[in-house]
């Protein structure tokens, strides 16, 4: 018989595993393993069970499981034991067999959070006497929480949120005396919490978004915030008193006389209602008509002739800017139509060394780069192949001609080393047009999320923090223009990595004040600061919020976007996986072993926290955060040095 190969054979492997652990458990007293052999089964059970696409990078051949990814072992009086087993994020999927995690009864942490493991509970989780920690947060778990889970005496910290449970909040939490955590939001439970629940030990709680759970707080819990309650019909401190729960009487039924007065006065309000509604939409079409026959018939020649413009948003300065960038296309970056109108390229400060005017760019051999919500990108080569400039095209702009040429003049006038320089600027009724110097190279997202784990593996800890703080300097100068200085929309994708990887430009720095809506880009929701509700008007303190989100992107290599599909942002995302104590979680792997600079990282993954604080005025200037990664960038250098010479003397003895 041929032997299995490739997927074949671990799926085969995963099925023996699975066989062995549940021989292993008919063989113990109690079903459950008592050794090192049994969690190794256990364990590859478990992943035979959850891991359909073969994500974890579990050495199948070593005999023992403690050096496996996501588990740890200790000695016990038996000998090593898997203590830890910690699989975050890692797309598992599946329900979880009888037999795998109750195996495990040396488990002092256990963690499946942002999975997609549905199904219920195991029951024989309550063999696992010795689990401190359990965490299920975000995955899709239904039914209700199992009776053996209360067994479990020294057990601190649960976390079922994000997940699908149902039936009651037992009163049976109260055997758990050393419990100090219980989050729950986001699921199914409903009826009333039980008037005797305590929980002498517990710090931290949260039922919110359980929109069937009714009735008083118990008074045990009315020390939580009101926020650990919010979307329940919950009632009494710390939310609203309880009301008396019978019905209001409802109003005497009116006489046929009075019904019939009731709708000839609701009539009379629709008449008057419709004729002023009709009367509006004859003053705007006759008003419309005015318009019309005002403008000149070669800017209406014009406005027929123009060209649509792009629908997402991007940098102004890469090819290629995010995992959404559109294939690359060449088109002229300018409608010839503009032309009719007259108007001219305005520079900002000197003209260029090589004079170009609108013409010379309607010549230009144009590389549409990206579509955006704000406009269309692109790369336009002027004849001889100097200058290359950066031509974005404006949509939805919605200032006047000397509005816009007041805050184009303010744009151009940032002369810093880590900001594109704005050139020109070109603005007609059909046209808005910002021209940029090209920078060339990618963009961080791109850098990050385009080329997978080898990407980012060419990005060592050093380089990503040389990134953070090449980017924080453009962003601490345009701060440093008065307190209503912003950029606006801080993200990856625009943020654009030199060649040699060790420095960055900042763009699209004002841009959102030019154009675009009100509403805050989808797409871009990961980025925004809660207290942003206008995309035009976005504060210093949220831009720090922003760059915080970027610094935890740059170290844990994840995407916003990703994380808030998972049902969990980023920051809140980090600061889980830091609460659990199990920071190192939170580094991408292709950072994750560079123990001579772990300081640093941890340095770095505190300021991207401070940075990313709900309360605006807890957050740091991005002046302090440059200053903060210069100090980081310095001691991380400092080290690379001394590492670097020491290896070239262990070469030479």
């Amino acid at each position: 018989m041929a032997r299995p190969t490739g997927g074949g054979a671990r799926v085969a492997v995963a099925l023996v595993a699975a066989a062995a652990a549940l021989l292993l458990a008919a063989a113990l007293p109690g079903g459950a393993a008592q050794d090192l052999a049994g969690d190794r089964a256990a364990l590859l059970a478990l992943r035979g069970a959850l891991d359909r696409g073969n994500i974890l990078p579990w050495d199948l051949a070593a005999a023992t499981p403690c050096g496996w990814r996501g588990v740890a072992c200790a000695q016990s009086q038996a000998g090593p034991r898997v203590v830890e087993l910690r699989l975050p994020g890692k797309q598992l999927s599946g329900t979880i067999p009888p037999g795998t995690i109750g195996n495990l009864t040396a488990l002092r942490k256990l963690s499946f959070r942002h999975n997609a493991i549905a199904g219920e509970i195991p029951a024989d989780v309550g063999n696992c006497g010795e689990l401190r920690v359990l965490s299920f947060r975000n995955n899709r778990l239904t039914g209700a929480v199992p009776g053996a889970l209360f067994s479990l005496a020294v057990l601190r910290h649960v976390d079922l949120a994000l997940n699908r449970l149902a039936g009651g909040v037992s009163q049976e939490f109260n055997r758990l005396k050393q419990l100090d955590t219980l989050f729950l939001e986001s699921n199914g439970f409903a009826g009333e919490l039980p008037a005797g629940l305590y929980l002498p030990s517990l710090s931290r709680f949260n039922v919110s978004f359980n929109a069937q759970l009714t009735g008083p707080v118990p008074a045990s819990l009315a020390r939580m915030p009101a926020s650990a309650f919010l979307g329940t019909a919950l009632c009494d401190a710390p939310l609203a008193t309880c009301t008396n729960s019978t019905p209001p009487a409802p109003p005497p039924t009116p006489s046929a006389g009075e019904k019939k007065r009731k709708l000839s006065r609701w009539a009379i309000v629709g008449i008057v209602v419709g004729a002023a509604l009709i009367l509006l939409l004859i003053m705007g079409l006759v008003a419309c008509l005015r318009r019309r026959r005002a403008a000149p018939a070669g800017r209406a020649a014009g406005a027929a002739a123009n060209v649509q413009a792009g629908t997402a948003p991007i940098t102004v300065t890469v090819a290629r800017t995010d995992r959404d960038a559109v294939k690359q296309s060449h088109a002229p970056p300018i409608a010839p139509a503009m032309i009719s109108d007259g108007k001219k390229l305005v520079f900002l400060g000197s003209a260029p060394e090589r004079p170009y005017d609108l013409e010379t760019l309607l010549r230009a051999s144009a590389e549409v780069l990206a579509r955006g919500t704000l406009g269309t990108t692109y790369r336009a080569t002027l004849d001889g192949g100097e200058p290359v400039l950066a031509v974005k095209r404006l949509r939805e702009v919605h200032l006047s001609e000397r509005e816009f040429q007041d805050r184009a003049a303010a744009l151009g006038a940032l002369h810093h080393d880590n900001l594109p320089r704005l050139r020109a600027f070109f603005y007609s009724k059909e046209e808005k047009l910002l021209v940029y110097d090209f920078v060339g190279a990618g963009s961080l997202a791109a850098l990050l999320h385009d080329g997978g784990a080898e990407g980012r593996a060419r990005l060592d800890f050093t380089a990503r923090a040389r990134i953070a703080l090449a980017a924080a300097r453009g962003v601490a100068f345009i701060h440093r223009g008065g307190a209503r200085s912003s950029h606006g929309s801080i993200k990856s994708s625009n943020i654009v990595v030199t060649a040699t990887r060790d420095g960055a430009y900042v763009s699209d720095y004002g841009v959102a004040q030019l154009a675009g809506a009100a509403e805050l880009p989808r797409r871009d929701a990961g980025y925004h600061a809660p207290e942003v509700t206008d995309a035009r008007a976005v504060p210093q303190s949220a831009d720090v919020y922003s760059f915080g989100v970027v610094v935890l992107e740059l170290l844990s290599g994840r995407a916003p976007r990703r994380a808030l599909a998972d049902g969990v942002d980023l920051p809140r995302w980090v600061r889980s996986v830091v609460q659990e104590e199990w920071t190192s979680e939170v580094f991408d792997a292709a950072i994750a072993n560079e123990p001579r600079v772990e300081g640093e990282m941890l340095r770095l993954l505190q300021l991207g926290m401070d940075c990313t604080e709900h309360h605006p005025d807890r957050r740091p200037s991005m002046a302090q955060v440059e200053a903060t990664i210069e100090r980081i960038v310095e001691d991380a250098s400092r080290k690379d040095d001394f590492s670097s010479t020491d290896g070239s003397r262990s070469v030479a003895a």
